[in-house]
Order: C-alpha cells, then sequence, then structure tokens
C-alpha cells in the first residue's frame, strides 16, 4: 500500500528516477500556517546537508516543494494537501546496468517475482528518494501536534560501535574511503503525549510506532524502554522503565524509543555502481521524526487547534 493513516491519510507517489515524487495529505485541518523554514531544515537534514557519507545525488538535489492544492499563501485549507517534489538531479541512464541485473540485498528480484515487471531505475518506489515526501507530510503533522503541546526530536546516537557524536563523521568517512558502509541507531523521543494515547491489544501505542517506523527504508529493529538491552538484567532493577508506555497505552512521562538502521548494501567494495551513502542513518533522523508523527497524529484525530487570536 502506498497509503498510511485512516484518519490523516498520507498517499505517497513517483519513483526514484522519475520526473517527480509527492505526496497527498487529506484529513489536516483548515488554519494550520505551514512553518515553510522548519521543512525547508527538515528536508536539507534528510538530504544529508554538512553530513558525512552523504550520496552525491541527495546533495545535488534542491527538492523544492511545489504546493498543487490546498494550501493558500501558506495557510491550510482543510481541503486535501497536494505537493511534488521534481527529480532534478536523476540519471536513469547510470542504471541501465540493472535491467538484467539484481542488486544483493535490494528489492531488486522480489519486486519483479512478485509483480512481473520493476522499475530497474535506481529502484523506483523502493528508493530512499521517495521519503522525501515522509519528511513533508510529517513535517505538517509535527507542527499541528506541536500546536497541541507535543513534541517530537530525533538524534543519531550510535554508528557502527561508535557512540560519541564528535566522533560520527570521522568513523563514517572512514568507511567511505574504504568504498565500504555502516549502520547506524536513531533515538526518538516523544513530550507532551497526553495519558491514555493507544489502545489495549492489537493497537498498542507502540505497535504504531513500531510499524511506522519500520517502514523507513534499511530499519531493521525498534526497541523502547528497557529494549533489548532489559534482557540482561533483573526484573528488580529495570521494572522502574517503562519508556513512556504501559499495557499499550501511554502514561504521560517521555516515550522513548529506538531504531536500527543497516548499512547499504550498495557500496564499491561490493561492485555495485551508483551514488550512494556511506551510512544511511545519519539521513533517517527526520524520517524517523515524521513517520512518528503521523503515527501519533492519526491516533489522536481530531486534533484541535489553539483558538487564533
Amino acid at each position: 500500500m502506498n497509503t498510511f493513516g485512516e484518519n490523516w491519510t498520507f498517499t505517497s507517489f513517483g519513483e526514484s528516477h522519475g520526473a517527480a515524487i509527492g505526496g497527498v495529505l487529506d484529513g489536516v485541518p483548515a488554519g494550520l500556517h505551514i512553518d515553510f523554514a522548519l521543512l525547508r531544515e527538515q528536508l536539507e537534514k534528510r538530504a544529508g546537508k554538512g553530513i558525512a557519507g552523504a550520496s552525491a545525488r541527495s546533495k545535488n538535489e534542491p527538492d523544492e516543494v511545489e504546493w498543487l492544492s490546498g494550501v493558500l499563501d501558506g495557510v491550510t485549507l482543510g481541503t486535501p494537501i497536494a505537493f511534488l517534489i521534481r527529480n532534478k538531479d536523476a540519471r536513469p541512464n547510470d542504471y541501465e546496468w540493472l535491467k538484467h541485473s539484481y542488486r544483493i540485498g535490494h528489492a531488486d528480484r522480489v519486486y519483479e517475482q512478485k509483480y512481473g515487471i520493476r522499475d530497474w531505475r535506481g529502484g523506483g518506489r523502493a528508493s530512499a528518494r521517495e521519503t522525501a515526501a515522509r519528511v513533508v507530510a510529517g513535517c505538517i503533522a509535527k507542527q499541528q501536534l506541536a500546536a497541541n503541546g507535543i513534541s517530537i526530536q530525533a538524534q543519531l546516537v550510535q554508528v557502527g560501535a561508535e557512540t560519541c557524536p564528535e566522533k560520527f563523521n570521522d568513523t563514517i568517512a572512514a568507511y567511505q574511503q574504504d568504498g565500504d558502509s555502516i549502520g547506524g541507531i536513531v533515538e526518538c523521543r516523544i513530550n507532551g503525549l497526553p495519558i491514555g494515547t493507544g489502545e489495549p491489544i492489537f493497537d498498542k501505542l507502540q505497535a504504531h510506532l513500531a510499524f511506522a517506523v519500520m517502514s523507513i527504508n534499511a530499519c531493521k529493529g525498534f526497541e523502547y524502554g528497557t529494549g533489548f538491552g532489559g534482557v540482561t538484567q533483573p526484573g528488580s532493577a529495570i521494572n522502574h522503565i517503562s519508556g513512556g508506555i504501559a499495557g499499550g497505552i501511554s502514561d504521560g512521562s517521555e516515550i522513548a524509543f529506538r531504531c536500527v538502521f543497516k548499512p547499504t548494501p550498495s557500496t564499491p567494495k561490493a561492485g555495485v555502481k551508483g551514488r550512494h551513502d556511506a551510512c544511511v542513518a545519519t539521513r533517517a533522523v527526520p524520517v524517523v521524526e515524521a513517520m512518528t508523527a503521523l503515527a501519533i497524529i492519526n491516533l489522536l484525530t481530531p486534533v484541535s487547534l489553539p483558538a487564533k487570536p
């Protein structure tokens, strides 16, 4: 499926080396003033501006958003919001060699097996290029949540075995210099979420968060609270750690979760041509925030906006 959410829906479209990518948002209330500066900042983070190991294409794409409907003078109209981001640095000819080849660790083979056809131009829909549209949608969701006192903040907390942020760039650069790649961990913290968000059994809050985050390219794991590390601790030592969620329902405290991103399998060392990241986790930070916002806003919808001054 290409649509996320039931109350506040986001539909994504476009291919990596097609004419454009974009999305349609439905359920956004009228009167929300879009912070275009914040949106630009989030898109630049996703593009890896100033980050070591980001792909050449991500740095060359301007990611300029064209608003087709639902927004007037920067204010939402309450009607479906359609937006477009044109692929200005697409180079489909660079991927001619993929017409009859499958890259290890990618979706090339399974797409063709499932549909009988695939877009070989850099992975098509399976490319991380698609996440730019998620950032736009998620940024709008974050703004609506912020207007209701809910904040979402993610950061890179580990690159390979390195946990010191000051050494992340050097670590990534070393792998890039060697023609290789490395994975990383992104941590996300949610504050201001009202008590009672989430439902028991099959609609647990953590299940919705995991579903949203695990849909991101290269994401291979999700944990919250004590997480996987808790398995080595006795219950008496960690029984006070909830991670902000108890029984699938928010308890009013800060929610913290982590997600792990694998190293990209497309590397010069593996003999794969193309413009690839040395560490995809660096650019995943705003995408994690975006998908978290989309998950939460669907659980809270309808969310009322503050009264206009």
